[in-house]
């Protein structure tokens, strides 16, 4: 399971319209009044999106790069010298655009599926994420016989873990393979920017784990590599009080500070989609420009070998914790 986006410029308006219609992430006054709306804002603010969306292709690659992590996981899998011993078909299902969760349960149920592991591609758990996906997955599934073993996170899990130390210790490479402009200080430390998807202040005020996740990932990784760090949150939309620090604000600290090498960590998220290629690589990277910090990003996990096995080792666990094996 994962979020989706868009697959055109014309699919970001009911894009945006599925998401403000969700009343378990964002209450739009009294629950009658949710989809009128979620339709307002979503006619308000298409134009604006469209435009972001223009800067990275015309839409969100993270259906292409799903598919990719799909197949690669169900060949693994699949793999003779695997655990697994009956043959695993993996499955998309996206909360707000297609392949629409209501859309590939019927299909799943048609080909016989009565066995199904539920992956959310959210390393850590939150209401808004993993719990609206698994709420809506259990309203289309009543009444089918098909029992289902959700896995609601994987924020520790040493293989994933394992992935963004790759990861990081590639980008901090980068910064040597390619020096920059010899404003900066060849000789400074890389500092490290995990930027999280923020949350509104309440999900955590309420006993979300979201951010307790996300720092425990951060120990496991800083246990593994020597980094000077921080974290912040990104994304956020709306007048309530979201996470802080924002990784705008942040990055203006950095600079205060002195830092000139700024690594960012797209930590909350596995694949590369608008929060990655326009908030960070264009829009961070030129606010970060001009404060004097030349910014680069990791890469994002998609279909890193490490993380694909990391993504098979959970499957094959929870079909042992779910006793199908």
């Amino acid at each position: 399971m994962n979020l989706g986006g868009p697959d055109s410029l014309g699919a970001v308006r009911p894009f945006l319209f599925n998401l403000f219609s969700d009343r378990e992430i964002i209450r739009l006054g009294p629950s009658f009044m949710q989809k009128p709306l979620a339709y307002l804002i979503s006619s308000l603010r298409h134009r604006k999106t469209e435009g972001y969306y223009q800067l990275i292709g015309g839409k969100s690659p993270i259906l292409e790069i799903t598919t990719a992590q799909a197949r690669a996981l169900e060949d693994g899998l699949n793999d003779p010298r695997s655990a697994t011993h009956e043959p695993v078909k993996v499955y998309i299902g996206m909360r707000y655009w297609r392949p629409l969760i209501e859309d590939v349960v019927p299909l799943i149920h048609q080909e016989g599926v009565r066995r199904l592991i539920v992956l959310g591609l959210y390393p850590h758990y939150s209401v808004a994420t993993t719990g609206s996906s698994l709420s809506k997955l259990n309203r289309v599934i009543a009444g089918l016989p098909i029992e289902i073993f959700p896995i609601s996170s994987w924020f520790d899990h040493p293989l994933y873990i394992d992935s963004l130390v790759e990861r990081i210790q590639r980008g901090i490479r980068s910064f040597t393979r390619h020096p920059g402009p010899g404003t900066v200080d060849r000789e400074q430390k890389v500092h490290v920017l995990f930027s999280a998807h923020s949350l509104p202040r309440k999900f955590i005020d309420e006993g979300d784990p979201y951010v307790d996740q996300i720092k425990a990932t951060i120990r496991k990784v800083t246990e593994k590599i020597d980094i000077t760090w921080d974290l912040a949150y990104q994304s956020k939309s709306g007048p309530v009080e979201w996470l802080e620090p924002s990784t705008e604000n942040m990055i203006e600290e950095l600079a205060k500070k002195g830092v000139r090498k700024l690594l960012a960590v797209p930590i909350s998220f596995v694949s590369d989609h608008i929060e990655t290629l326009y908030e960070i690589d264009i829009l961070y990277k030129s606010m970060a420009a001009a404060l004097g910090i030349r910014l680069e990003r990791a890469e994002s996990l998609n279909t890193s070998p490490m993380f694909i096995a990391a993504l098979g080792d959970i499957v094959k666990k929870g079909v042992k914790e779910a006793g199908w094996s």
